[in-house]
């Protein structure tokens, strides 16, 4: 079967909503095809819905940090008290906090993509001429855009796998695992669309004569 079948059986597994489906069909090398253009169009779509709704850009992973540190935190309260003073705490209080901190970090990493505070080297990047400055940022979103493609493909299949095995968080009943995988594609498919936008920027920036090469702080605002 050449890729590109392949590439139609993952699509074609994908539209049935059948996990087992999705899970035979994602193990085939056409998945990279499919998940690269998911990720391509996905990052397309993101600075759309940013542009549409400006409130977006600015706070929604930041406000997908606070809330799910908040519930992380509200979590881990409650089960100390009633670890110690209840005699007791529900078995899934030290199952779904690391969860949780998996989308906290994921998302968290979209944002600060966005802030340019992953290795962004500007103090030695300052001192170099300004083709060079911009053939370097070039090559950060050529990078990014590719780790954004292996994550997406590589945790799809993780998904699927999950969600046919049925795999259930630990000391619950009935809550499956892939709820909060799924989550890791989607945060990265955002993170390749601040990609983009940062790639527009600096597309932008060059034309124009603004500086390329700022100085970031952690936290600051975009």
């Amino acid at each position: 079967m050449s890729i590109w079948a392949e590439a139609g059986a993952v699509i074609a597994s994908i539209t049935t909503f059948d996990s087992f489906e999705m899970q035979t069909a994602f193990r085939s090398s056409g998945v990279w095809i499919v998940f690269g253009v998911v990720t391509a169009l996905g990052a397309v779509a993101t600075i759309g819905l940013y542009r549409l709704i400006p409130w977006l850009d600015r706070n929604l992973e930041r406000s997908i940090i606070v809330y799910t540190y908040l519930v992380i935190a509200g979590i881990i309260f409650a089960g100390v008290i009633q670890r110690f003073y209840l005699n007791g705490q529900p078995p899934w209080s030290t199952t779904i906090p690391p969860l949780l901190f998996m989308v906290m970090a994921w998302f968290g990493c979209s944002y600060n993509v966005r802030l340019r505070t992953h290795l962004s080297f500007s103090e030695f990047r300052t001192n170099m001429p300004r083709p060079l400055q911009m053939g370097c940022l070039i090559l950060d979103a050529v990078l990014w855009f590719g780790f954004c493609v292996i994550v997406v493909t590589t945790t799809a299949r993780v998904t699927a796998n999950s969600a046919a095995n049925f795999q259930i968080v630990l000391g619950t009943d009935n809550l499956l695992q892939w709820y909060f995988i799924i989550t890791v594609p989607v945060a990265f498919v955002l993170m390749a669309g601040r990609v983009l936008e940062n790639l527009i920027e600096d597309l932008h920036n060059f034309r124009t004569g603004e500086p390329l090469i700022k100085q970031t702080v952690i936290g600051g605002d975009a």
